[in-house]
């Protein structure tokens, strides 16, 4: 395995972590109560930076919160833009 593909690999298992993360907070907003929780915090820790500037933008739709999904839908275009990059960089073959 070379350079590139270890970058190529470590850019996807950066995005789908955070992808993933960005799920669990979404869904912890539905059990407040869990909020305490040591991983609840860990998550909206790791999280908050991400989505903090999304939120400032787009305002609240009643009491439904969009930014999550805007801001996925942007780190999933940085993700293609970042794999595409480094792909052509290093030749890489990709499927």
């Amino acid at each position: 395995m070379d350079v590139g593909q270890i970058l190529y690999t470590t850019i996807q298992m950066f995005f789908d972590i955070l992808f993933l993360l960005i799920l669990v907070r979404i869904l912890l907003s539905f059990f407040p109560q869990f909020r305490a929780n040591q991983i609840a915090e860990l998550v909206y820790g790791v999280t908050e930076p991400i989505l903090a500037p999304f939120q400032r933008i787009i305002p609240p739709i009643g009491m439904l919160d969009i930014s999550p999904m805007v801001a996925m839908i942007v780190m999933g275009v940085l993700q293609q833009i970042l794999l595409f990059l480094v792909a052509n960089a290093f030749g890489l073959v990709v499927q």
